[in-house]
């Protein structure tokens, strides 16, 4: 069956997680998604731990794999005049390109968008950044947890008084980075439809993660009360809304409605509880829902959840989320054979479609494992090929074969 976005041709010039991340979701679809690495070590998540045994030394690293599924790799040196020109012979066939340089390097190469969109006006480029391609931070470097400090969320997350807590995931790269650059992306090819022109998508990964914040910041906008860590109604500021420790882990409430909240306190035999649910942290309710939570086990408390249908669940670890009914019969873990290392496991497609659903398009590839049959298909002969491999235009697979 075809994918959704088949047709769909993406140049992935990016590093790490978030173009990663954001090209993947494309090639789950469809998409034919081409990465564009250096003649060096290529995309350096390539080389993080741990290693698939018996898989090709650039492809066998699972962090790797986990972003880079069904996509082709070419390596290409872009300081070199004909590795330019590679380049630009690709942009007239493809649909879209995403990179995550600073702002600035693709221009001071020779290839950033007013270059490129002379070679294809439909070309809809996006650059995932910190910051933007504006502003007083354009040119700064950053992480994850930079941007989340500097636009408040970092900062609203933990406890009262307490020091500000990091994500066990990476908010800004992926929510304010890989999603909104997917977004923006779709945005830009249903405008191309109606005009034939693409256009420049400037995503900023502390601005996308900032807009997470609507309704919080909604409420500043109005009131004026700066809002503190660990009294937000949904970070912690609720008793009624909270982690729990219980006899043997963690169990979450989220009776947030009041019918949720009664459903609980009458479950429990704590009528009286009912008209105390939005106290806060720290006072008379929380310690003594602390007390009662720690008289039963998690396995105790998901059985009272799922009988008295008021929002309480137990906090798995990871192997057990992984492993759980809901993850299986969601096909949130699926199986994708790669060359040398067999059956490797990794996290399924998010979002599904009734006629096109998405899947793994096929393996990771291995650094410049398509080298030589995208410039064939651009037409450069053997001999041309070869003269650019030898003078380090481009490059090959790397000569070590199997991770240890």
């Amino acid at each position: 069956m075809a994918g959704a976005l088949e047709g769909i041709k993406v140049l992935d010039l990016s590093r790490l997680l978030p173009g990663g991340f954001c090209t993947m979701l494309l090639a789950d679809f469809g998409a034919e998604v081409l990465k564009v690495e250096d003649t060096g070590m290529g995309d350096y998540v390539r080389w993080s731990p741990p290693h698939y045994e018996g898989a090709e030394r650039s492809a066998a690293s699972a962090l790797f794999l986990a972003l880079n599924r069904g996509k082709r790799s070419l390596r290409l040196n872009l300081k070199e005049e004909e590795g330019r020109e590679v380049l630009l012979r690709l942009v007239r066939e493809y649909d879209v390109l995403v990179e995550s340089f600073r702002p600035g390097v693709m221009d001071r190469l020779g290839v950033g968008y007013e270059r490129l969109r002379q070679e294809n006006p439909r070309l809809v480029y996006c650059a995932i950044t910190g910051y933007g391609q504006t502003g007083p931070l354009r040119d700064r470097p950053g992480h994850d947890m930079d941007y989340l400090a500097l636009n408040g969320i970092l900062g609203l997350t933990g406890e009262p008084d307490g020091p500000p807590i990091q994500a066990a995931v990476q908010i800004a790269d992926i929510g304010g980075g890989s999603l909104m650059a997917a977004f923006g992306i779709m945005a830009a090819l249903w405008e191309r439809e109606r005009s034939g022109e693409g256009q420049f998508v400037d995503v900023s990964m502390t601005d996308g993660s900032l807009s997470w914040l609507a309704m919080v910041a909604a409420r500043y906008f109005c009131d004026g009360q700066r809002p503190q860590r660990g009294r937000l109604e949904l970070a912690g500021g609720l008793v009624c809304y909270r982690p729990y420790p219980c006899k043997d882990g963690w169990v979450a409430l989220g009776a947030l409605e009041p019918k949720f909240w009664q459903a609980f306190c009458r479950g429990i035999g704590r009528e009286d509880l009912i008209e105390r649910q939005f106290d806060g942290p720290g006072s008379d309710t929380q310690r003594e829902l602390e007390r009662i939570f720690r008289e039963r086990t998690r396995e105790e408390w998901a059985r009272f959840g799922a009988e008295h249908d008021c929002c309480l669940e137990p906090v798995l670890e990871l192997d057990e989320a992984l492993d759980s009914e809901l993850v299986r019969e969601r096909e949130m873990v699926v199986a994708v054979d790669q060359p040398g290392a067999g059956s490797v496991r990794l996290l399924g497609v998010p979002v599904k479609l009734s006629r096109t659903p998405g899947a793994p398009q096929g393996p990771g590839p291995s650094l410049g494992e398509h080298t030589e049959e995208v410039l064939t298909a651009l037409g450069y002969t053997p001999e041309q090929v070869a003269r650019l491999v030898e003078q380090g235009v481009v490059a090959g697979p790397p000569v070590e074969r199997a991770a240890t």
